[in-house]
């Protein structure tokens, strides 16, 4: 996040779409710290962060193929932490309002896949067609 936003403001849009993907305040702000990309958003003057979910899997433990039963040290082990790989996508804006630098968050969401750098934002169609509809709704400056 850049000096000197010292406010974010939370549209009600982007709190419902935090609770309907399980999406904290703590793990977006993160994402808005140190984004691993940074697109242009759908809505006029808006910017789209994005950070990916990836695996993490224990590679320090080598199980034998012919052991049927490993010790259980062994197998609490091979399914160490796996995160289903996908993004987490946050748009927002920056607005300036009285006098002070506001970073106004539209919206947020999750991708299951993997999106290519440059293409088009993968929003999901209900999100797409809810920003575009009601446009006006949402203050945008």
């Amino acid at each position: 996040m850049e000096q000197g936003f010292k406010k974010l403001n939370w549209t009600q849009h982007s709190q419902i779409k935090m609770r309907q993907y399980g999406l904290s305040k703590q793990k977006l702000m993160g994402i808005l710290r140190k984004p691993e990309r940074k697109e242009k958003g759908i809505a006029p003057g808006t910017t789209a962060v994005m950070r990916t979910n990836k695996k993490f899997v224990n590679k320090n433990v080598a199980l034998l193929k012919d052991d049927k039963n490993p010790p259980s040290s062994c197998r609490s082990r091979t399914s160490a932490r796996q995160r289903t790989p996908g993004e987490i996508w946050i748009m927002y804006k920056d607005v300036k309002r009285n006098g002070a630098q506001e970073r106004k968050i539209i919206s947020a969401w999750r991708y299951p896949g993997v999106s290519k750098h440059g293409d088009e934002i993968p929003i999901p169609e209900d999100i797409r067609q809810e920003l575009l509809l009601n446009n006006n709704n949402y203050d945008f400056n």
